[in-house]
């Protein structure tokens, strides 16, 4: 039994704006895998809904004639993993969406409802960090872009206002080409589980001096939101390929990252994984970049 005040179906961007506008103390919701669990739990009982799953404008990958990709808030995980756009040009992306969940929560969850969610365990938000995504917020006076690095505030906190809805995620052209990313999830079981720690790496080399030319390093579930490890990552471009990378890119994360204690595991095994998933991430990102892994 879900205790739901008033359910609201907008048909476009506008009237799912002006609806949360009119009802101030509804909820968006669309795939519902995060939302109808909340009510039903008590947590947010009695809410009311505005219904945002019928809106094609926010649906679907789009590669733009600017090298830019827009991809629709609307679209599930197993869209974005399986799209031919993702695949060619984004593939940690789609890999790391396919971590979430099962089977089903994957066919009506969206990537959307996972960013807007705030949770720092999610499996989108390290990549899209690394990939330097932008965010697209329709509140119907001209909207905005946002860096996804400015759209956390906290645990379970998003920049987002009354009337605001989150309409796209553009991945710029010049934060993709050339990158090669790799991203790695660390949970108690193999499947359907939040991550204890993951890392997402992404990676540009220059393949006939064999240099890390760029890199960027972000974790989940190492701090209150998704962290990108910034020294870590200026400390290691202009490095020869090879171990003296890897070993050194898991000994800086380590000093870097601030997980906490909790039930699923203590804040010392955190940060002794994460230096080893950093480096695993690191260096498949840069095999994937035509570098050599070892």
């Amino acid at each position: 039994m879900y205790d739901i005040e008033n359910y609201y179906n907008a048909e476009n961007i506008k009237e799912a704006v002006t609806l949360l506008k009119e009802h101030p103390d509804a909820r968006i919701i669309s795939g519902g895998s995060d939302v109808l669990i909340k009510i039903r739990e008590g947590k947010m009982a009695g809410t009311s809904l505005v219904c945002i799953r019928d809106i094609k404008e926010i649906k679907g990958v789009n590669l733009m004639e600017s090298g830019d990709i827009y991809i629709g808030a609307g679209t599930t995980f197993s869209s974005i993993t399986n799209d031919p756009v993702i695949k060619e040009h984004i593939p940690v992306l789609g890999e790391a969406v396919d971590q979430v969940g099962g089977p089903q929560v994957r066919n009506i969850g969206t990537i959307g409802g996972n960013v807007c969610n705030g949770a720092v365990s999610a499996d989108s938000a390290p990549a899209l960090f690394s990939l330097n995504a932008m965010l697209r917020i329709a509140d119907g006076t001209g909207g905005r872009m946002v860096p996804i690095q400015d759209f956390y505030l906290g645990p379970g906190r998003v920049d987002l206002h009354q009337g605001d809805v989150l309409t796209h995620i553009v991945i710029p052209g010049k934060e993709y080409q050339g990158y090669q990313g790799h991203y790695i999830k660390y949970a108690m079981r193999n499947a359907m589980d939040i991550a204890t720690l993951s890392c997402c790496a992404v990676s540009r080399i220059d393949r006939e001096k064999m240099v890390l030319e760029d890199v960027r390093i972000t974790f989940g579930v190492a701090a209150p939101v998704p962290c990108r490890c910034t020294e870590t990552e200026q400390a290691l471009k202009g490095m020869k390929v090879g171990e003296e990378l890897y070993s050194k890119a898991e000994e800086l994360v380590r000093q870097e990252i601030h997980p906490r204690d909790s039930w699923r595991a203590s804040r010392d095994f955190r940060i002794q994984i994460g230096g080893e998933i950093a480096k695993r991430a690191l260096m498949r990102s840069i095999e994937l970049a035509g570098g050599a892994g070892k």
